[in-house]
């Protein structure tokens, strides 16, 4: 098997992703059940954890055998999964993630995604915005996307989060995003939505809980300004992290500046997490996560 340059790509492509513990003939197994099948490697990338005795791996590749298609190879990929106690995940790579957004009064990174959807730099597709508020159905419908108001107050929270779930399973979404939607989700909900909800907070965990973070950070005269991608829990703000990422300032920035700065980070660190969770690029175990970027 070779390793192809990226523009020249005959065959459809599929994403392995997989976990198990470490063994010898682990890899073996894999380029093995790939050249049964044609298979050609596009990228591999894999981490043996050795504190905890563990493998992962991620191999993009493609194929030319055109009656080796996604339900074939995963039944063919069975036997191996069984023999080396693997679990795993095989998708197609040219398929987008079905992804709902939530937004509440800060529309910045709702807008970073639709742009970035709108040029091809994440592969998804929207099929409903979701808010609490009116602020940004206008935006919605310039990018062609259904809003759906759902209002939500602590006698409505029940069922407004049942029209939420009502949505997720009637548009066949895959993926849910908290694009600083302002509302806790209940804790059946967040079970509900494990490992395929993700939200973004607005500091280098944990720091500065709560309302006015920046106007915090501004009297603790902070010198790092940074956000957090991490999977909703019901532990709030403390599901596995995705991407993290922080910008230096310093004591000539204002509460407002300190908003923009902020933003701007919060806005990069969620499109990289659901760029890399939507390329099956992001592995959970247990309260961490395995990113091959």
């Amino acid at each position: 098997m070779s390793l192809k340059s990226p523009r020249s790509r005959p065959g459809r492509e599929y994403v392995l992703t997989l976990s198990c513990p470490d063994s010898a003939g682990l890899v073996h197994a894999v380029s093995g059940f790939l050249v049964r099948n044609s298979g050609n490697i596009l990228e591999s990338r894999q981490f043996d954890d050795r504190l905890q005795d563990r493998f992962f791996m991620r191999v993009h590749f493609d194929v030319r055998d055109p009656n080796a298609d996604l339900e074939s190879l995963r039944h063919r990929f069975g036997p191996v999964a069984q023999a080396y106690r693997i679990s795993w995940d095989m998708t197609d790579a040219a398929t987008p993630t079905r992804t709902l957004i939530m937004v509440s009064r800060f529309g910045h990174c709702l807008n970073d995604l639709l742009f970035r959807r709108s040029t091809g730099a994440l592969n998804i597709e929207i099929p409903a915005i979701v808010s609490n508020h009116r602020d940004f159905e206008g935006l919605a419908r310039t990018y062609g996307v259904p809003f759906h108001h759902i209002p939500v107050t602590k006698e409505t929270k029940p069922q407004a989060e049942a029209r939420l779930l009502e949505l997720v399973h009637e548009l066949d979404v895959g993926l849910v995003v908290l694009a600083r939607y302002m509302q806790v989700l209940s804790d059946d909900l967040c079970k509900q939505l494990e490992g395929r909800a993700i939200n973004i907070h607005h500091s280098f965990l944990p720091s500065f809980k709560g309302a006015r973070p920046y106007e915090q950070a501004h009297t603790r005269g902070v010198k790092l300004v940074g956000a957090t991608a991490h999977y909703v829990t019901p532990d709030l703000d403390e599901g596995q992290i995705i991407e993290q990422d922080v910008v230096r300032v310093d004591h000539s920035l204002d509460p407002g500046e300190l908003v923009t700065v902020g933003r701007d980070v919060e806005a990069q660190v969620l499109a990289h997490a659901v760029k890399w969770h939507c390329e099956s690029r992001v592995m959970l175990e247990g309260n961490r996560t395995v990113v091959f970027r």
